[in-house]
């Protein structure tokens, strides 16, 4: 008995040796009590290794919720954000072949418990900037008390006195639905707490909130970004702790023993309490191993309908992470709503109907018992109608909102072309105004200045949160009556009918991710039927690599960077160099961000449709092989019959010719 048999035989109950003949009481007992056990020990996994799918899951699911808020904690473009998101997929592939490799041979529960250790850090370690960098700089217009004190944000060029201060700074089977189910919930879970966070101001219990200006809908608040990474990470160090007590391998009941057969999960799982004797295979050097990976390699590329399907994957899974990645953010520019609003309808409304999505189509590949063809058929069909659905949301955006000098001129007659944008008018040429700033002020007349000295404003005033400015020159240009021309700290809000378009996006939105994901239970099925069983591993292990190397990576990176192309207004670190966006084109936002999910998924579809075909190819030419063998098949046995009945006429004694006519 090796080293880890005598391990299992320790840590479980001893298997006694049963008397030839009927078992005896005691050993029936011994034999139920060690099913159990056994049982009791499976479900201590699979409950510790639903955990893990759920503590990871969460993780991503909060760095998702997260991308607008490190972008502007940190003013930075979103191109940059994509490859933060995409560096996720890549620290993945730093250990998965080695785990791969080496996870079988060693002790899996372990192996489990460190890479959950090492999650758990990586995790905590995302949000150690927040604790290494000085609080968080937001540039406003802060009168010294609650009080009706005047003071002139427009600094004219004949005054003497020096500048208000615009710096507000911060003090320093049923076990497989079990485990899918939960690591759907994950995602769920990572949004909501997103959504929560979202709300705190991000240097909370550090600085008085008392001395805040902002709120949670000023385009310059930041969220607790870094205090769901604390809490993932404990998540993630929690989940790590059961697989430290659990043994190597677990103790096959009696009852399995004495079976012929046992299913593949089972041998995955559990180990004979007999001498470990590695396959042949496993006994081959590596130069060995290697030569039979490029073979196996060849033979699994030379395959059409896995290539092709491996294709339409990859292409729509880059549709897919570019989507999810810059769903936040889209809501957030495209119909005015917070951060925290955007986390949480997506958590909350948009990945319940994934998961029913997926749950619908493994219900219906299961009850009218679907061919492989059908399941072929069945995937094209939800991506067709899926992405005919999303084409909808190109009627569901909201105009730009009217900014002064960016969307619209100063007379907020017109809008302005590119090469006409300028911020600066007649009716702030005498203030000495910086161009680089935004600090939007809404004017009563419905029109966003970037600022209240571009706006012209000639007092403000404090009560509380709320910022007043009055004796705007900017604002009585485009007023449409007679006034004070008075704004407001803050942007304004977007038409009337925006909150509409919000309502139908929703809805569209969930009707959509529920069409897309009808089709996954199907393409994996799809996935493992058109390969030969010896390859299957191998081939889940490239498509894995292939969706994480070729779309998991790349593309929040190239989403970011042609959603940069779509700003309308930058803003500018201390240093100069250029920040994040302040302000987005929402028409162009949507032409990009929804055209090239759609570009994405149409070029995904056309693949799906050879693989249709070509499956449909493989189908009719086995079925006409068949028929042919079958043909002939049946034609010589009809030979045979034909042939033995002769023989049986001939051996039998009382038969002459002629005499069947003349009975």
């Amino acid at each position: 008995m090796d080293t880890s048999s005598k391990e299992n035989t320790q840590l479980f109950c001893k298997s006694s040796e049963r008397p030839l003949g009927r078992p005896s009481l005691t050993t029936e007992c011994s034999s139920s009590k060690e099913k159990q056990q056994c049982c009791g020990e499976l479900k201590v996994f699979l409950g510790a290794l639903s955990f893990v799918y759920f503590a990871k899951a969460l993780a991503e699911g909060y760095l998702k919720s997260t991308i607008t808020q490190i972008e502007r904690r940190f003013d930075i473009p979103s191109s940059l954000v994509g490859v933060i998101d995409g560096s996720f997929e890549i620290g993945n592939l730093l250990v998965i072949m080695f785990v791969s490799y080496f996870g079988a041979k060693l002790h899996r529960p372990k192996i489990i418990g460190t890479g959950c250790l090492i999650m758990g850090v990586g995790t905590l370690l995302i949000a150690m900037p927040q604790f290494l960098m000085q609080r968080y700089r937001y540039e406003k217009y802060s009168p010294l008390s609650n009080s009706t004190l005047r003071i002139s944000p427009c600094l004219l060029e004949s005054d003497n006195q020096l500048p208000i201060s615009v710096i507000e700074k911060s003090q320093s089977k049923r076990s497989d639905g079990c485990v899918q189910t939960v690591a759907i919930i994950g995602p769920i879970f990572g949004f909501l707490l997103g959504s929560l966070c979202a709300k705190l101001y991000v240097d909370v219990g550090f600085v008085n909130l008392d001395h805040i200006t902002i709120t949670p809908k000023d385009p310059q608040w930041v969220g607790a970004w870094w205090l769901g990474y604390l809490i993932a990470g404990l998540v993630s160090l929690l989940a790590a702790v059961p697989f430290w007590c659990l043994p190597k391998s677990l103790p096959r009941s009696r009852s399995r023993e004495d079976s012929n057969s046992s299913s593949e999960k089972s041998k995955f799982i559990m180990h004979d309490q007999t001498d470990y004797k590695t396959p042949l295979g496993e006994k081959s050097k590596i130069m060995e191993m290697a030569r039979d990976f490029l073979p196996s390699l060849k033979n699994l590329l030379g395959n059409p309908l896995y290539l092709l399907y491996l294709c339409a994957s990859t292409v729509q899974f880059n549709s897919l992470f570019g989507m999810v990645t810059y769903k936040p953010k889209y809501i957030e520019q495209q119909y005015g709503q917070s951060a925290s609003k955007a986390n949480f309808v997506i958590g909350l409304i948009n990945i319940p109907a994934v998961a029913l999505g997926i749950f619908s189509g493994g219900i219906v590949m299961k009850k009218f018992r679907i061919s492989l063809y059908g399941a072929a058929k069945l995937y094209l069909g939800s991506s067709v109608l899926g992405y005919l659905l999303f084409l909808s949301l190109f009627a569901l955006g909201c105009e730009n909102s009217d900014v002064a000098g960016l969307t619209i001129s100063y007379q907020g007659t017109k809008p302005v072309s590119y090469h006409e944008r300028a911020l600066f008018s007649d009716c702030n040429s005498r203030c000495k105004c910086s161009e680089t700033k935004w600090e939007p002020v809404c004017g009563d007349n419905g029109i966003t200045y970037a600022s209240a000295c571009l706006a012209g404003c000639q007092t403000s005033t404090r009560s509380g949160k709320t910022i007043m400015f009055y004796n705007c020159t900017c604002v009585g240009i485009a007023a449409s009556k007679s006034g004070n021309f008075s704004g407001m700290m803050g942007r304004c809000q977007k038409d009337n009918g925006c909150p509409k378009m919000f309502l139908y996006f929703l809805v569209i939105s969930v009707i959509t991710s529920y069409t897309l994901s009808l089709g996954g239970i199907p393409g994996y099925i799809l996935l493992l039927r058109c390969i030969k069983p010896q390859l299957k591993s191998f081939a889940l292990g490239i498509y894995t690599l292939a969706i994480r190397v070729l779309a998991g990576i790349p593309a929040p990176m190239y989403f970011g960077i042609l959603i940069d192309t779509s700003c309308l207004k930058w803003g500018f670190k201390r240093c100069g160099s250029r920040g994040s966006c302040r302000l987005y084109d929402s028409n162009a936002l949507r032409r990009i961000y929804l055209g090239l999910t759609v570009m994405l998924g149409t070029v995904s579809i056309f693949l799906s449709i050879a693989v249709l075909f070509t499956l449909k190819k493989n189908c009719v030419s086995k079925h006409r092989s068949f028929r042919t063998k079958r043909e002939g098949t049946m034609v010589s046995t009809t030979i045979r019959k034909e042939n033995y009945t002769t023989s049986d006429h001939l051996l039998q004694p009382n038969y002459w010719p002629g005499k069947e006519t003349q009975l």
